[in-house]
């Protein structure tokens, strides 16, 4: 778990492993999920590695199986078994296509003849009926065949022609026809001009017996073929259902290949290609695994040598590993959204797994609501498997933030609470502390005519017994829900909560970054940055909430209590000349040394830091200056030279520090106002929810006339419908993005960098679990 605070410690390690051994030893690695491999050729070309082939060849089984099913003939035993099946069926069919066509032909050369022969108006003489050429045209083909037979011969022939009527097993868009010529000279080109159009010619019986008989060849073969068809394709079928049943794990295996060999492209091959040498980046924690993994995949193959791990020590930076679970696992793709972490930087994601659900539902606090986006996120993880099989980007998007939407839900139902509010409705389950009863005649001044002649009426907690003394046990006491001046009580209120909430989430921020600098021993920014920002940061703002909350806590008249916001302003301008009234006693002088001790912070921001190295770097300059004296002046160039580049670095330091001063300063007050959108959205989302139960619900249940129950169906389905569009969706969707901002810019510019890059491990469980979400 402490990882999950702070990224993993990292390792380079170099390995050792024999070639034949390799493509196991990677794959155990993969499965592990703990490695990542460095590129040892980081200049060289894709198409000038070593398993180049490998890898298009991976792609492009890859590619078939993703195309269509029945070209996984490539693959070994159902290569040559689905080849022969399709070979066989292809000849078939062509038999098919080609006796079909004859019979097609028989049948309108019959019909031919039967016309000559009862007298029609053409006439034939027996050479002619000798000199015919039959065949068979593409029916888009058929007419500039014909033009042409015109052009070439000037009427001289006879030409008969019909379209084939195909069944629903054929296929084809074809003209029969018959050409009737004299002359063995004529027939040849007729036969010359069909091969240029690609028609087929059959040979057709003069006489009506032998084309009787051989008409009844053909449908007795075609008959055959059907059948040798049919018995042909189901036996295909059969292969390739059988062949479907593992399309999935060939799929995987072509993934797990290519990653293999790529992985391979990235490791170096001694010159006698006998060993593969890798670097590979892992934590320290895990070393045992890693090399229980090699050592297995070395098994497997029988290999003599033991795969051998040599830990490195290095200068480069490694890359940044959050171990992670369901669970938390949203929470840290919305810290690496805004930027990977540094290597062995304070992790947020722990922090925000608390503090982001509960700003979000500060924005959004309704039970109601609440209760709804909590059974929303309930289902979805209950039907988790069921929703990543639709495919659906934004479904995934929902799937993945699951437990960010049920921690949302969850929080939204406590601050509900805490505002006393359902669907703009209060609670009240422990008893108001208000009582109206007391405030009427004789313990109190109202009488009835009190009740008739005002507009409205205000409870005095000075008459006995109105107000009880004890405030409402949990929340809002609900006796504000009907008061003419709810608005302005929560206005006050909740904007005075968001200042609180917003000064000690940054304050919290800044004592994380002390936990940054203990940890890589950077005692120096200790007392050079993070105190004076925490005492700059408390003096101003931290008295601020003191204000707040000391107000809230004595007892004022509220025409004599003094405005908070007019203090403030007042303090950091030394105006104290007004007869304004003060909070306390001695509330002057702490209030001008809180501004000067804030005032002094800025200085020492600004210039300890570069004063302090510029020290460092006069007693190195001196150090410099004995060593030349010493050397001679062969080394005095050189000094010149590193003198310019460090008086440059110090100016950089300068202007560095005062930008960071300046952010900082300006940044509190900044940041402080930007906390006051929790009071903005969660103003808007409670009067959103209030217009909607007063100008559509409410307006339904006072119907009492007949028809008051078709029309109150009818009113709460549109007021379910605007609940969720806009109180839901789009009201949630604004309070996210919000609280998404509050993290990345007030809450974690504080002390997160954000700057490192992220471990990306080989692992065919990731791999896999992509692949199936893209599909």
């Amino acid at each position: 778990m402490d990882s999950f605070f702070r990224s993993e410690e990292m390792c380079l390690v170099q390995l050792f492993f024999q070639t034949e051994s390799a493509h196991n030893c990677i794959d155990e690695l993969g499965h592990l999920g703990l490695v990542q491999f460095k590129d040892l050729h980081p200049g060289t070309a894709d198409f000038q590695r070593r398993f180049v082939k490998e890898v298009k060849k991976c792609e492009e089984m890859e590619r078939i199986l993703r195309k269509q099913l029945y070209f996984v003939t490539f693959f070994d035993k159902l290569e040559q078994e689905l080849k022969e099946i399709n070979s066989n069926r292809d000849t078939l069919r062509q038999n098919f296509t080609q006796l079909t066509e004859i019979n097609h032909l028989l049948h309108m050369t019959d019909d031919f003849f039967v016309e000559g022969e009862a007298g029609s108006t053409i006439e034939m003489s027996s050479s002619s009926v000798h000199s015919f050429v039959a065949g068979v045209i593409k029916h888009e083909r058929f007419p500039a065949f014909e033009k042409i037979l015109w052009r070439l011969f000037h009427g001289n022939f006879v030409l008969r022609h019909a379209e084939i009527k195909p069944h629903q097993e054929e296929n084809m868009e074809k003209d029969v026809f018959v050409v009737f010529v004299q002359g063995d000279q004529v027939r040849g080109k007729i036969r010359k001009l069909c091969d240029g159009f690609h028609a087929s010619m059959y040979p057709c019986p003069n006489n009506a017996a032998a084309r009787k008989e051989m008409r009844t060849n053909v449908n007795m073969r075609m008959e055959d073929l059907r059948l040798v068809l049919k018995r042909t394709e189901e036996f295909r079928v059969t292969t390739l259902t059988a062949a479907a049943a593992n399309l999935r794990e060939w799929t995987a295996k072509v993934k797990k290949m290519k990653a293999i060999y790529y992985t391979l492209n990235l490791c170096n091959i001694d010159i006698t290609q006998k060993l593969i040498i890798a670097e590979i980046w892992c934590p320290v924690s895990d070393l045992s695994s890693v090399h229980a993994a090699l050592i297995k995949g070395s098994e497997q193959t029988g290999s003599s040598v033991t795969p051998i791990m040599n830990r490195i020590h290095t200068q480069q930076t490694p890359p940044t590993f959050n171990r992670t679970n369901v669970f938390t696992s949203g929470f840290q793709n919305i810290i690496d959204a805004y930027g990977v972490g540094d290597y062995q930087e304070i992790n947020p994601a722990p922090y925000t797994m608390v503090t982001f659900p509960f700003l979000f539902a500060v924005m959004f606090g309704d039970c109601g609501h609440g209760l709804l986006m909590t059974l929303l996120a309930v289902w979805l993880i209950l039907h988790e498997e069921h929703f990543r099989k639709l495919k659906n980007e934004l479904v995934d998007m929902l799937v993945s933030g699951r437990y960010i939407i049920l921690l949302m839900g969850i929080y939204s139902i406590y601050t509900g609470l805490i505002y006393n509010d359902c669907f703009s409705k209060s609670f009240n389950l422990f008893g108001s502390s208000w009582s109206v009863r007391h405030m009427f005649h004789p313990q109190g001044p109202w009488t009835n005519e009190t009740l008739h002649n005002s507009d409205y009426l205000q409870l005095d907690p000075l008459v006995s017994g109105v107000y009880s003394g004890n405030p409402y046990p949990f929340g809002i006491d609900p006796m504000w829900n009907i008061a003419l001046n709810k608005l302005l009580f929560l206005n006050s209120y909740k904007m005075k909560m968001s200042v609180i909430i917003g000064v000690v989430h940054m304050l919290f921020g800044v004592m994380l970054s002390l936990g940054n600098y203990i940890f890589f021993r950077n005692f120096k920014d200790v007392v050079l940055k993070f105190i004076p920002e925490l005492v700059f940061m408390l003096s101003l703002f931290g008295y601020l909430t003191f204000l707040i909350l000391y107000k809230w806590c004595v007892v004022i008249k509220s025409d004599s209590a003094p405005s908070i916001l007019l203090l403030f302003i007042n303090m950091m301008f030394f105006d104290y000349s007004s007869n304004g009234a003060m909070l306390y006693k001695t509330q002057k002088p702490v209030q001008i040394f809180l501004v000067v001790v804030a005032g002094v912070m800025v200085p020492w921001l600004l210039f300890a830091k570069p004063l302090l190295m510029y020290r460092e770097h006069k007693q190195s300059k001196l150090v410099n200056h004995l060593i030349r004296i010493i050397k001679g002046t062969l080394l005095q160039q050189k000094y010149q030279n590193d003198k310019g580049v460090c008086m440059e670095n110090m100016g950089d330091i300068f202007v560095y520090q005062g930008i960071h001063t300046i952010e900082y300063c300006l940044g509190c007050i900044s940041n402080t106002a930007s906390y006051l959108r929790l009071w903005a959205l969660s103003l808007a989302h409670a009067e959103l929810s209030e217009v909607l139960w007063k100008m559509v619900l409410q307006v339904a249940l006072r119907v009492t006339s007949g028809m008051g129950s078709v029309l109150l169906a009818v009113t709460f389905a549109t007021f379910a419908v605007l609940t969720v569009t806009i109180l839901l969706v789009m009201e949630g969707l604004s309070a996210f993005l919000h609280a998404l901002r509050l993290h990345w810019v007030e809450f974690q510019n504080k002390f997160y960098q954000g700057s490192g890059y992220k471990f990306s491990p080989l692992s065919f469980d990731k791999m896999f679990i992509t692949g199936t979400t893209e599909e």
